[in-house]
């Protein structure tokens, strides 16, 4: 397992993930696999730009030519999938995308590695459990209830890359992880999103009450945990990767507007996302078990997140675009004047 393609390795936790393998594994080559949607950004692998073990192929993985091509070239022998759809509220405007790129993407990459024999490991997420009642956390094997077509998607994806495994003994392995937060994460989401604002003394759209509970964890952690699996999971099973403690959005909200220095008033309750989730909590057993934990507490990882997007200005300032301005407005113009 030396030649990886990771799909989706301009975006957020895939950059930081190649970031990480190349330093940590000098020897292996990492090929990045990416569509380059309005997530995707070649700079947020400017620090192995020049690394000649770091190939870049600018390509969607719902082209089974392309993907052919680039496992051949390169002589692939692990995929890592990364690429999907990622933002909750945008699978709310627009589904499509999200079965073309997390069931459709995924399809392709599977008959690719039955094909050539590879090593397959699918990124999944916490929200294919959905709704999860107090006092309670999931565990692997639970049944999938996915509430978005985000989470549905996902879950599909699962469900086809573990039937690979059964019907055609593909090696695969699955990790769910739970909010990631840290650097190079587009500012649709939370974190960068209320952090950029802060910063301009933009009000931050709370949804709702602002109680619902999450586990926010540093992208590092949930990399280094990746690592783990792909290297010592066991082939055919899900690990959960998360904190093993969850706060509430506001909590987090507050934490953030401490770092940045700025007056708890900007925050602003809007109208909550449409079946939005209450909580979600992972047990991470199994991932624990296997040698890893969490370096970063959540309220460590908040504070490290935002003053990475301090520090960062020229990286957000021109990912904030009109484009993205648009999206803003689609999104909250309306909660805000509410």
């Amino acid at each position: 397992m030396k030649n990886l393609m990771v799909t989706g390795g301009a975006g957020f936790i895939g950059a930081n993930f190649v970031l990480q393998t190349l330093h940590k594994y000098p020897d292996y080559q990492v090929i990045v696999y990416d569509k380059l949607t309005y997530a995707g950004n070649t700079d947020n692998l400017l620090d192995v730009a020049n690394n000649p073990h770091y190939h870049f192929v600018h390509g969607d993985i719902c082209d089974a030519a392309a993907v052919e091509k680039a496992i051949v070239n390169y002589g692939i022998d692990t995929i890592v999938n990364f690429a999907a759809e990622t933002h909750v509220d945008r699978s709310i405007l627009n589904p499509d995308a999200f079965v073309q790129t997390s069931v459709y993407g995924t399809y392709v990459l599977l008959e690719a590695a039955k094909k050539h024999g590879l090593r397959y490991h699918q990124i999944s997420t916490d929200e294919v459990y959905g709704d999860i009642p107090e006092g309670y956390s999931s565990v692997e094997d639970d049944p999938l209830r996915p509430r978005s077509p985000y989470a549905a998607s996902k879950a599909s994806a699962d469900l086809m890359v573990q039937a690979y495994h059964i019907t055609y003994g593909l090696p695969i392995t699955i990790s769910r992880g739970s909010n990631n937060i840290g650097p190079y994460q587009y500012p649709e989401k939370v974190v960068p999103l209320f952090t950029t604002n802060a910063m301009d003394g933009k009000p931050l759209p709370l949804y709702g009450d602002g109680r619902q509970k999450r586990e926010y964890q540093f992208v590092g952690d949930h990399c280094e945990a990746i690592d783990l699996v792909l290297h010592k999971g066991t082939i055919g099973e899900v690990y959960n990767i998360g904190t093993g403690v969850e706060f509430e959005n506001v909590e987090m909200v507050e934490i953030l507007l401490d770092t940045v220095g700025r007056s708890h008033d900007l925050i602003k309750h809007v109208t909550d996302r449409a079946g939005h989730d209450r909580r979600y909590s992972l047990n991470i057993g199994k991932i624990l078990r296997l040698g890893w934990e969490p370096e970063h507490t959540p309220e460590d990882a908040v504070r490290k997140t935002v003053r990475w997007y301090m520090d960062n200005e020229w990286w957000w300032r021109k990912v904030r675009d009109q484009d993205f301005d648009k999206y803003y407005e689609k999104q909250y113009g309306e909660r805000l004047k509410s």
